[in-house]
Order: structure tokens, then sequence, then C-alpha cells
């Protein structure tokens, strides 16, 4: 009886926790354009938010973009003028192509490669997804 108080208190005792799912945000490119040129500052650092090769996303957003570029240190040179809002959009599509899991909606995902297929692997619910666009 006197355990069944006990534990009673302690649940009551015990911090509320938010159950929503918005611990993880998709980064914003920051950059400018110089000349011809559009230069994405901070594409190192959006790579590593999104657990993701650099050379991986670089290929996704030239391809994406159409749009010549290289890396120079932690910043994407590409070789014409091109919106933020453009480049944002593509992020996030990268993001829901290949990082957040398609069950649970959740970015703790790695990507794997199986013969010919690449795929989504979820660390969370287990998940696998294959992917229609190569890079």
């Amino acid at each position: 009886m006197e355990y069944e108080k006990l534990l009673e208190n302690a649940y009551k005792n015990l911090p509320k926790v938010k159950t929503d799912d918005s611990r993880f945000e998709i980064p914003k490119a920051q950059g400018h354009v110089q000349g011809s040129k559009t230069i994405i500052v901070n594409f190192v650092k959006i790579a590593q938010i999104l657990r993701r090769d650099v050379s991986h996303l670089q290929k996704y957003l030239l391809r994406e973009l159409a749009s010549p570029g290289n890396l120079d240190g932690p910043r994407l040179i590409l070789n014409r003028k091109i919106s933020s809002v453009l480049i944002n959009q593509k992020v996030e599509q990268y993001a829901k192509d290949f990082v957040i899991c398609k069950e649970c909606g959740k970015p703790d995902t790695t990507l794997k490669k199986e013969e010919r297929f690449t795929y989504v692997k979820c660390q969370a619910c287990g998940a696998k997804h294959y992917i229609k666009s190569k890079i």
C-alpha cells in the first residue's frame, strides 16, 4: 500500500516532457551575390545539421539549380545569380527526400547503398525507403 503512494508521488513530481518533434529545423542557407556568382556561406554547416556528406548535398544542389559550382572551404560558390528563396526550397526538398523518415517523420536516418539502389534507413523506427532520384 505504501509503495503505491510513493510511486504515485514520484510520478507527480516528474518533469513534463514535450512531445512535439520541433527539435529539428531544416537550416536556411545564408549567403550573398557577388558579381555574377552566388556564395552560400554556411553550406558545410547545413550538411552537418542534415548529417549528410558535403559532396552528396553539393551534387544535389548543383543539379537541381542547374548551375556549375565549387566548394571553397565552408562555402559553396555557384557560378550564377540564384535567389535565396530558390536555394532554401531545394535544401528543404533535399531534406524531405534524403533525410526525413517517411514513416515517423524524424531526421534520425542514414543513407545506405545496396547493390545499385540507395535507401534511407531510419534509426528511430527501423523503416527503409528507397530513393527514386539518382545523384
